[in-house]
Order: structure tokens, then sequence, then C-alpha cells
């Protein structure tokens, strides 16, 4: 059984160990490190990647929001790490602030209840699997002053979820409804218990609508993906909800925007991010135009599959062709920018074919089409062989694709984590 490695965050050596001591006993979580404060977390994060951060709010050295922070600045560096966050104060605020923020995978619990190990046990789990939780407490505390006796045994349960900050899409699939007309219940509930209500019930309405509106957001920004997928494929995947594992032979892309982090030190941070969202446009306007499928963006850097969800033949040669579509793509954008003293980018992509495990995971809250297998990794190494610039494929890419590319050989190639060197080839930006 493959466990969730956790890294735990208290400057406070008997609280951080009691917690590490409490962890210890559930099977399904690993410890893999501790911190103190908040250059030790975000060092000792990257050191170990865990699956999850169990972090106090504050630590040293201003104990302000140090925990939150490091965070942060994890994830950024670390996507899809999930965060518990252990707070002292049960104030509603508090959790609903930082669900608010667009918090997918974090969990809000109070420091006093930790001794309870099934609560922190299913916070972990929660977040590791992309979804949020709220301390049972806080629930309470939001749900006290917003009742009604007014209210059906119904409307007191979509009133709960709401305050635990379940998904609309979850309590849909729960009530085997339309996410539509759930948020119209939830409209109206609010309507109704805002209908006479005193002071501090008005109060406790406007906390539960702030985080209903970060349920909606977080809603909308998974909807998104959908609009990355080839025709169809989306609706496909959340039909058939995939939950065993398919072996299919892929062909998978990784891009990278080489110099990335030079260009941001000297480039205005508006500028940046309009110069990433056209780049990304561009980007998943040539992989939707050779069948692919984009996975993720992170940062500047994007990764498509070709072959997946839907098994297809020839995906390898749609594969180094969208790599092509990419590379002149991003050169008329550069064009574009030259007037406007634009810094251009340079893309850097690798391409492997072979065999992935293909899936769905997740929770309800949250589920993600996923790939696993040395291919993925390969393509990654591959990334990193493109430089300063191009396309470099591993042999049975350029095998497969069976197109007379002008291609370059690379030779055999050491690449971490293979103890045996990679054939690999290379196409310049302009093929």
């Amino acid at each position: 059984m493959d466990r969730i490695t956790v890294l735990l965050a208290d400057d406070n050596l008997i609280v951080r160990e009691g917690v590490r001591a409490l962890l210890s006993r559930d099977l399904a979580l690993e410890v893999v490190g501790v911190a103190a404060d908040y250059d030790e977390l975000v060092a000792r994060a990257q050191e170990l990647r865990p699956q999850v951060l169990v972090t106090d709010i504050r630590m040293p050295p201003t104990y302000q929001d140090e925990g939150i922070d490091a965070a942060r600045e994890v994830r950024g560096r670390l996507p899809g790490t999930g965060v518990v966050v252990l707070s002292q104060y049960d104030d509603p605020d508090y959790a609903v602030k930082l669900l608010a923020e667009g918090a997918d995978g974090y969990a809000y619990l109070l420091k006093d209840r930790v001794a309870d190990a099934r609560l922190l046990g299913r916070a972990i789990r929660e977040v590791a699997a992309g979804g949020s939780m709220i301390d049972p407490q806080i629930v309470q505390d939001l749900l006290s002053p917003a009742r009604s006796s007014e209210l059906t045994p119904g409307e007191e349960k979509l009133l709960r979820q709401v305050a635990e900050g379940r998904s609309v899409k979850a309590i849909a699939a729960a009530a085997q409804a339309s996410p539509e007309s759930v948020n119209a219940l939830v409209e109206q509930l609010f309507l109704k218990l805002a209908r006479g209500a005193s002071a501090g019930r008005r109060g406790a309405l406007k906390r539960l609508r702030m985080l209903h509106t970060a349920i909606l957001r977080r809603d909308e920004q998974g909807e998104r993906l959908s609009r990355l997928l080839p025709h169809g494929v989306a609706d496909k995947l959340l039909a058939d909800r995939m939950d065993r594992t398919e072996r299919l032979d892929v062909t998978v892309l990784m891009s990278d925007v080489r110099g990335y982090s030079a260009i941001a030190e000297h480039t205005d941070p508006a500028v940046l991010a309009g110069q990433l969202n056209a780049h990304r446009r561009a980007m998943n306007a040539a992989i939707l135009s050779e069948g692919g499928t984009v996975m993720q963006y992170v940062g500047d850097a994007v990764m498509a599959v070709f072959g997946a969800p839907d098994p297809r033949p020839g995906h390898a040669g749609s594969a180094v062709l969208a790599a092509r579509a990419m590379h002149r793509r991003q050169r008329a954008l550069n064009q574009d920018w030259s007037g406007d003293g634009h810094t251009p980018f340079r893309l850097g992509i690798g391409l492997c074919t072979g065999e992935v495990a293909a899936a769905l995971l997740g929770s309800e809250e949250r589920v993600e089409y996923t790939l696993v297998g040395d291919t993925v990794n390969l393509a990654q190494r591959m990334q990193d062989l493109a430089r300063p610039a191009g396309t470099v494929a591993a042999e049975g890419t350029v095998t497969a694709a069976d197109i007379p590319w002008p291609w370059t050989p690379l030779g055999p190639r050491a690449v971490k984590g293979r103890s045996t060197p990679v054939v690999a080839f290379h196409l310049p930006e302009d093929f």
C-alpha cells in the first residue's frame, strides 16, 4: 500500500513530536520530516516533496502567518501539495478567509482538537486528494448563528454542506441533481434566512455566502480544464468516472519556456502575466489542433498527451506535429511582442512514446485525469535535453512517428533516474 507522505511544521517541539507520534499509528500515513520555521519548512518540502504539509499558522521569525505563507510558497513550487493548517484561533473568519482565497487542497483544524487522530487523518486524506475541510467545531460555529427554526430537514442538510465547504458538484452528485439546481436551492436558502435576520445572523450569513462564493470559484476553475480537452473528452471522463486504471500506449509532450526565471526577474508582473496568458492560449491551440489532450499548466510549463483518454493510431506523429506548431505559434507571438519591447519566449519540448497507467484520481470534490509511468518521467528528461531550445524526442517516438523530419542524433544520453543511457534526437526550433 502506498502511504501518504507528510511533512510536519511547528516551532513547539512537544507539539511537533506529539503529532508525529499520533500519525505514526495510522498505517496509511508516513511522516517523512519535520520543520520548525518558515525557511526550514520550504527547504525540507523541496527536499522531501511530501504529499501533505501539516503546519501551525504562526511560526518564527515573526509569529504571524508564516505557516500559511510557507505553505503557499511550497504549493507554488510543488503544485498539488495538500496543506492541513493547525490554529489555536476558533474564529470562523480565519477558515472562511483561507478557503475564499482559492484554497483547493487546504484543511483548517483547531489545534486543541489534534488529539483526535481520526479527524487529523481524515483531513490529511482529504487534502491529499485535492479536497478541502473545515474543523467540525468551526462548521458548528458558522451554522449556529445562521440557523432558523423555519428550515426543513433538507434545508438544514444543505446549509451544513455549504458550511463544510463542499463543492456544488459534490452536493449535486450526492443528491443526484444538477449543479445548477443545487446552486439555485442555495440561493433560495440564503434568501429565506436573510428575511428578518438579526444583526448577528446577518454576519453569519455573510460568512456562509463568502464560503459559497469561494466554492463556486473553485468549481469554475475546474470547469476550465474541460475547455482544454478535445471535444467530448471531458464529458466522457466525467461520465465514465474511470475508477479502473487503464494501460495505454501514448506519446507524452513536455514543454518549458527557457530562462523563464530570468525573464520574470526583469519583467513587470502585469506584463508577464499577459505574455504567459497569450503563450498558454497559443500552446493550447497547437496541441488541440493535432488531437492532443492538455493535462496541466504549471507556471510556464505545459504537459500534454497524445493517445489518451481515447487510444488513437499515429499519436507519435501527431505529437511531433504539435511540437512544430507550438514553436511556430510562439515565434508569431514573439514578433507581436517585439513591437512592445517584450522579452521573447524560447521553448524546450520533450517527447516520449510508451506505455502509461491512466486514471481519474481524486475525491468527490476534485477529480484529476492522471498519467503515471516511466514514459512521463522520460518525456521530462527529453525536455531537459532540449537546450538551449528546440524539440528532443526519445528513439521510440522517432521510430513510431515514421516521418522524415531533420532529426539530429544526440546519441546515448545519461538521464537522471535511469541506470542505462537513452538514445535521443533533436529538432531545431524552425523545423
